[in-house]
């Protein structure tokens, strides 16, 4: 994900640019190249380029992210509580929506996303594992585009490591899904009640887990995927079988003459 702040647009627009624009030079390398051998597969190319850059960065920032669990006192959290901050009171706001002119509705905003500092290595760790669980599926697409642009250029498109790929993917993209979901919430909560007593009124009092439906609809997607390969794969084993058994029958008819 690409994100910059500032306090106009343009800057923020300008670090975007030339953050596509990096991307743009790699691509434009790979596609001189490709021309320049005469490659047929200059897509294939870039696609396995980019999803090899992609999986590389995802192996470094795991690398970080471990890293810091056990050298930084300090945890970063980013899941849902049921922890609820009011807006500061110098905020100007209408309480029921009802002004007469443009302004806020006075409400809460629900605690999710903060570091607790002096963390215990048990907290640290499942900070970590919540972050490398959602690190794991962003780097999911990479790896099967990567899988499937190798097998490809290996001319091996229809191949069962492509299917068995794609099913591997589908059922890694609901684990690591449903398991980014839930640690995320239970990190944040557990990170609150280290930090706050019992009695304190921002302790949490239970735990706030959600799953989306994005996983299961990644996964439903890969496995469709799946089958559309699977039949390719047998598709072009009768279509081998065929010109084994024509190219016999050739055989057998030169011997007859």
């Amino acid at each position: 994900m690409l994100s910059f702040g500032s306090d106009e647009v343009w800057p923020s627009l300008l670090n975007i640019g030339i953050a596509l624009a990096v991307i743009t030079v790699i691509l434009g390398v790979v596609v001189w190249r490709g021309r320049r051998r005469g490659s047929r597969t200059i897509a294939l190319d870039a696609a396995l380029t980019l999803s090899g850059w992609w999986i590389l960065l995802s192996a470094v920032g795991a690398v970080i992210t471990i890293f810091k669990a056990f050298t930084v006192p300090w945890a970063e959290f980013d899941g849902q509580t049921h922890v609820y901050l009011d807006w500061p009171t110098g905020l100007s706001c209408s309480e029921f929506g009802d002004s007469a002119t443009t302004m806020l509705t006075c409400g809460s905003e629900q605690l999710s996303e903060f570091t607790v500092g002096q963390a215990s290595l048990g907290l640290r760790l499942l900070a970590a594992s919540a972050q490398l669980s959602s690190l794991a599926l962003a780097t999911m697409p990479a790896v099967i585009v990567a899988v499937i642009c190798f097998q490809t250029l290996r001319g091996r498109a229809f191949s069962r490591s492509v299917t068995r790929s794609l099913t591997g993917g589908a059922i890694a993209v609901l684990v690591f899904g449903v398991t980014a979901d839930l640690l995320s919430g239970i990190a944040a909560t557990a990170g609150l009640r280290e930090v706050f007593t019992p009695d304190s009124e921002w302790y949490p009092s239970f735990y706030q887990l959600t799953v989306t439906p994005l996983p299961f609809v990644g996964a439903l997607g890969l496995l469709a995927l799946a089958a559309v390969f699977r039949q390719g794969t047998r598709l072009e084993q009768e279509r081998a079988q065929l010109q084994q058994e024509k190219a016999a029958l050739e055989k057998d008819t030169e011997g007859l003459v």
